[in-house]
């Protein structure tokens, strides 16, 4: 890990067994690893687990982050290593916030991301707060993403190893957490770096496997969860391309995504046809071929700014902007409408821009993190 150039590696000018941190502690290996460095460098390590949904149900899940067995890993970690470990319980606060966010976003045909709800409502803004109560000088996590201090203060920057950076799911940190966060792992080269430090400490995860669901929807069925909150929420439709005309029918819009080909039950077809759009007040499906996917314009709501002057001084920033977690920064031009809404311009249009999904803003010269919005329209 990166020493900073202040008297402690977290960039506080004491020592460290006088600095106290807290480690948001998932259970997993690299919020375990970034317990173990800092104990062994000294720290005043204070672990948290969030138990955040319900306990038994947890216990018989596997594949998820914040699972029930993941809450005794994390307990085992903090014996091993000889800090205190605290759980929370935090259900109530995660499903008003998230997971009710989720469907409501859903029955709306958007394509919501919770994990960035969690973040930016549970783990950022609860679990800081409660940090902060415990007198932690700063509270650190195991999220792939950099921490610079710059002319102006602390700056988001993407992890130095690309393929790991998580920054498209933090893009709404604001300044003021950004205080407050450390992020250890964020300059290492490759999460294999990870799992040697784990081994380094004869951590029992070292090689655990990474998560890959979100954790209250398992085996990947959103519209089981949204039919279970909200029975009665798939009603049956039309499919209809975008000339009006009938090709089959549907049984709830909730089962279906922009960009979805797979599933649709309308074989059959000289041309391979893609979800297009959903209009959940006529309980349409409406269908078309690829190219009607592309769009070059992104409105934004709940915009996020993270660069050194206020959004409004220009009339349009030029950025980098990723419209999906799996794709990489394109050029683009931001045009703000005011400090919460803003147009994006993409300057080589994109497929597959749903409602829902995130816009984040990287700084077209370098790895950093300038901000983001959630995507209203395209």
């Amino acid at each position: 890990m990166a020493k900073d150039t202040s008297t402690n590696t977290l960039g506080f000018d004491k020592s460290p067994n006088d600095t106290r941190v807290v480690v948001a502690m998932s259970g997993g290996v690299d919020s375990s690893v970034v317990a173990a460095e800092l104990a062994a460098q000294g720290y005043d390590v204070v672990g948290i687990t969030l138990q955040l949904y319900d306990h038994g149900a947890a216990l018989a899940k596997k594949g998820a982050c914040c699972a029930g067995s993941d809450i005794h890993d994390a307990r085992r970690v903090a014996e091993k290593l000889n800090f205190p470990h605290y759980v929370l319980d935090y259900e109530n606060s995660f499903r008003e916030s998230v997971i009710d966010d989720f469907a409501k976003s859903y029955l709306a045909g958007a394509t919501p991301i919770p994990c960035i709800r969690c973040n930016e409502r549970i783990k950022f803004k609860d679990l800081l707060e409660t940090a902060i109560d415990l007198d932690a000088d700063c509270m650190a996590t195991g999220h792939y993403i950099q921490r610079k201090n710059g002319i102006n203060g602390a700056e988001l920057h993407m992890a130095a190893d690309h393929q790991r950076d998580q920054s498209y799911f933090l893009f709404s940190t604001t300044p003021k957490q950004l205080d407050y966060l450390r992020f250890p792992l964020g300059s290492l080269a490759s999460k294999a770096e990870t799992r040697a430090l784990a081994a380094k400490y004869g951590l029992d995860v070292a090689n655990k496997p990474d998560s890959q669901d979100i954790c209250f929807v398992p085996d990947g069925n959103y519209a089981a969860v949204i039919e279970k909150l909200h029975p009665g929420a798939a009603q049956p439709g039309k499919i209809i391309d975008q000339n009006d005309n009938t090709l089959g029918t549907h049984n709830g819009v909730i089962n279906y995504t922009i960009g979805q080909r797979r599933g649709l039950g309308i074989g059959g077809l000289e041309k391979p046809l893609y979800v297009v759009k959903l209009d959940v007040e006529r309980k349409l499906v409406i269908v078309g071929p690829k190219e009607l996917l592309a769009t070059r314009q992104v409105s934004l709501k709940e915009v996020n700014w993270l660069g050194d002057t206020p959004l409004m001084t220009k009339s349009s920033w030029e950025i980098r902007a990723k419209v999906r977690s799996t794709r990489p920064p394109r050029d683009a031009v931001l045009h703000p409408i005011s400090n919460t809404e803003a147009i994006v311009e993409l300057i080589v249009a994109e497929e597959g821009i749903a409602p829902g999904q995130a816009c984040v803003f990287y700084d077209p010269d370098s790895s950093r993190v300038l901000g983001g919005g959630w995507i209203s329209n395209s």
